[in-house]
Order: structure tokens, then C-alpha cells, then sequence
């Protein structure tokens, strides 16, 4: 059984759900990542904001990335794994709800977050064939 935590990006940097869209953008750059989670005020995940959040939803539609706030996407409940869960669990979520990543938490802190990317590198090339494919429909 492999758990989540071995095999998951530790330390994953939160944009806080204050900070402009802007500053998000600059930070998914600089860590050259296509998402980042949504934290508030008292350090628990909020949501996921993607770059295709900062695109499609915001920009395109006119709103301004240095005075729109991440927070504005937090939308619903995070959909979320425990560090000691089995991977197994999270590829299920992962198909489930058709995501790319899910953050990772202990304690009700997030301490990373696990991606295709993370899957690809550690799991047999089947597994992750299926789970691409399953979150891909």
C-alpha cells in the first residue's frame, strides 16, 4: 500500500484568499505550476485556483487580476486527501470528480498536494494511463 505522503509534493504554497489574481499568477509562474491553492486568513484550504481560472473566468470576461481577489474562486467545499490515505483512494478521487490535483491535508493544515505529474513519476505506467485517461473524459 503506498500513501499518499510518499508520494505527494510536500510544502505546497498557498495564495492566500485576499491576494490579487495578479500575485497568483506571478507565484504559479515563478513555481512554474499550473495551479495553486486557495488558503484564508486562518491557514485552511479554501478551494484550488487554477490558470485556467485566472483566463477563462476572470480575464476574459473582464475582471481586473490586480484588484480581483483569489478568494473570488474558492467555490465549494476543496475536494481533499489525508497524508495517510491510500493512493488508490485519491486516483478514485481523482476520477470521481475529474481534477488534476488534490491538496493534501494533516491536522486540517494542507502539507502538499498531489498531481498527474506526482502519479506519473512514482506509480506503474498503468495506473497512471488509467487515471489520466478517467480524468480526461
Amino acid at each position: 500500500m503506498t500513501l499518499t505522503r510518499e508520494i505527494m509534493t510536500p510544502n505546497a504554497q498557498c495564495i492566500g484568499e485576499n491576494d490579487a489574481l495578479s500575485i497568483a499568477a506571478e507565484r504559479m509562474s515563478e513555481l512554474d505550476v499550473g495551479a495553486l491553492p486557495i488558503c484564508g486568513e486562518d491557514g485552511r484550504l479554501k478551494g484550488m485556483l487554477t490558470d485556467r481560472d485566472i483566463v477563462v473566468k476572470a480575464v476574459a470576461t473582464g475582471l481586473d487580476p490586480d484588484t480581483t481577489n483569489a478568494g473570488r474562486f474558492a467555490a465549494g467545499k476543496p475536494v481533499t486527501a489525508q497524508s495517510d490515505t491510500d493512493i488508490e483512494q485519491v486516483l478514485e478521487l481523482m476520477k470521481e470528480h475529474q481534477i488534476r490535483r488534490v491538496p493534501v491535508i494533516e491536522d486540517h493544515r494542507l502539507v502538499g498536494i498531489i498531481s498527474q505529474a506526482d502519479i506519473a513519476r512514482h506509480l506503474e505506467v498503468a495506473a497512471t494511463g488509467r487515471t489520466v485517461e478517467e480524468i480526461s473524459r
